[in-house]
């Protein structure tokens, strides 16, 4: 174990990890206590356990899902006054969840979600009691035909939808004067980690609930980096599929080449999970038809991917030209843990090549996603995708049906937060004059795949024979959503206890300060999930940083606190 003794102690050398000497670190046990054991049963804190263990617990009658419900919503009650993670709870989530106990009890079972709580980002629709609004108050009361497809298979899969979590407004594609988690719907969400705490974006309440253990996992979207990002931020894996690979239907959009949902959870085998049941062919996406796996109706075995020695005989590359840090000190821990961690990546049996060049990145403007090639296709994408979208609402409150009718109401509806934060980013579509059907958009379009794939990562993985790709988690997303490729990305370490609090650009968050935490991401080629997977499930299993990193913030309520209490108290609760 030579290599990770390496990596334990440059962690303790830069601060990146919590740290004890003797190689050690501070790990949260997944054992109970007299606060988690149920009827003197042991059974993990809920921010510990893993789908497998509610799976054990339910299956051996320790509580049900009714149970659950009401743990995880005693949970999201106790903190959601402070983080703002959830815009909303699912009225009917205990009569699903009883119903699914019956299910249950007469042997019927939907797979390994069944009777597991979920929550999704707002703006992926559900056609219940809940809306679907990215953040708006121009959605509010909106209706949709069915279920976002996403949605229904979670459904199908036997999970309960327990509510919507906040998210960056019109997921962080509206304004550049404005903070990661903020929107005018459900308020401004802050991570768990430091008073105060960036969350990341888009998906900032999907990550900030599933890091809090407020139900199993979040569902988030990405279009670059939204997903990855929140998860590296709140201490977690997120796995950012392949565009195609799940469904973006009755999703709203921004772009319909770089969208793309995706689970966020505490652990690579949960992530697996909830991409087993999301991902496959719907007849509402043709992207989705791009599947290589039978016409996408039989989907590769994520979870079975979850392999410890996956990295044995792999070759990782490192492209250092993305890894740009000039001028940027407070990333020095992120980059110091990132070169601890390739002697794990030895240890396990991987060759790392370093410091391979992407011509692309730097062709294309490197990492500014609103500039360059990138800036225009998401910009020509959003001004047809919206409307699209708007057009399947079978009722639309406020009837907006484009853009620029958006504008208009959101720089006059007060609750919008306008002029403080602004429409800047929608007036730069307005600008351009053309959408994605235009000549424009796919000279555009052609030349960003060309520089994110021969000369990125394509490129990359064929002249130097590799598997995959990594980089700290803050750098990896802008190449391959450029291409529509994968990304896992996994914990790696947090700032140390020195780190100077560095507030974020609009002023009322912290974007860097002690504890805060960081990843690692592994990327390929399209349709490489289930490579990826494997990756990094062998990473997380030798290191386990996640453990090492505790909230500043946590509820209290557990699966113990609620099982001895009737449903119909708890009911008068909610």
């Amino acid at each position: 174990m030579k290599g990770l003794s390496i990596y334990k102690a440059a962690l303790a050398v830069t601060g990146a990890a919590t740290y004890l000497g003797q190689g050690l670190f501070v790990t949260a046990q997944t054992c109970s206590n007299s606060s988690t054991a149920i009827g003197g049963k042991p059974f993990p804190p809920l921010i510990d356990a893993t789908l497998e263990d509610l799976v054990t617990g339910l299956e051996a009658g320790l509580f049900t899902s009714v149970d659950l419900v009401n743990a995880y919503v005693s949970r999201i009650k106790e903190v959601n006054s402070t983080l703002r993670m959830v815009t909303e709870l699912n009225p009917d989530a205990l009569d699903i969840a009883a119903q699914l106990d019956a299910d249950r009890a007469n042997g019927i079972s939907y797979g390994p979600l069944h009777g597991i709580p979920i929550l999704i980002k707002n703006n992926i629709a559900t056609m219940d009691k809940m809306n679907n609004t990215a953040g708006s108050w121009a959605l509010v009361g909106a209706k949709v035909p069915r279920d976002a497809t996403v949605a229904a298979k979670l459904r199908k899969a036997g999970a309960i939808l327990l509510g919507k979590t906040n998210l960056s407004q019109w997921a962080n594609y509206r304004s550049y004067n404005t903070s990661n988690g903020w929107s005018a719907y459900g308020g401004q969400t802050q991570g768990a980690y430091y008073p105060g705490h960036d969350p990341s974006g888009s998906s900032s309440g999907s990550g900030v609930a599933s890091s809090l253990g407020l139900a199993l996992a979040s569902l988030g979207t990405e279009t670059d980096g939204s997903i990855v990002s929140p998860s590296s931020y709140n201490n977690l894996v997120g796995i950012k599929p392949t565009v195609g690979l799940t469904s973006r239907y009755l999703v709203i959009p921004i772009s319909e080449h770089q969208d793309t949902v995706g689970p966020m959870a505490r652990t690579v085998k949960d992530a697996a999970y909830v991409l087993q049941a999301i991902a496959g062919f719907d007849p509402y996406d043709n992207y989705t038809s791009a599947i290589p796996y039978e016409a996408g109706m039989r989907i590769p075995d994520y979870v079975g991917a979850c392999d410890y020695w996956a990295l044995k005989g792999k070759r990782i590359g490192i492209p250092r030209n993305v890894m740009n840090i000039t001028g940027a000190d407070y990333l020095k821990p992120v980059v110091a843990a990132f070169n601890a961690s390739l002697d794990v990546l030895r240890q396990a049996g991987a060759t790392i090549v370093d410091d391979i060049y992407f011509p692309g990145y730097d062709a294309d403007v490197g990492g500014n996603y609103l500039a360059g090639y990138e800036g225009n296709v998401l910009d020509m994408d959003w001004i047809s995708n919206l409307a699209g979208y708007m057009a399947k609402l079978t009722y639309n409150p406020h009837n907006i049906t484009s853009v620029a009718e958006l504008q208009n109401f959101t720089q006059t509806f007060p609750l919008e937060d306008y002029p403080e934060r602004d429409t800047d980013i929608w007036q730069e579509a307005l600008n351009l004059t053309v959408d994605n059907t235009s000549p424009e958009f796919w000279g555009n379009y052609t030349a960003q795949l060309y520089n994110a794939g021969p000369l990125g990562i394509t490129g990359a993985l064929k002249n130097f024979s590799l598997d995959a790709l990594i980089l700290p988690t803050e750098f990896a997303s802008t190449v391959p959503a450029r291409l529509g490729s994968p990304i896992v990305t996994v914990p790696l370490g947090r700032y140390p206890d020195n780190t100077t609090v560095i507030p974020n650009g609009f002023g009322n968050l912290n974007a860097t300060a002690p504890n805060i935490p960081f990843g690692i991401s592994f990327f390929a080629e399209k349709f490489s999930e289930e490579k990826l997977i494997g990756l990094a499930y062998a990473f997380e299993q030798r290191t386990m940083v996640r453990n090492s990193i505790v909230p500043y913030l946590q509820p209290s309520t557990e699966l113990a606190d609620v099982v001895n209490k009737t449903v119909g108290a708890m009911r008068m609760k909610w």
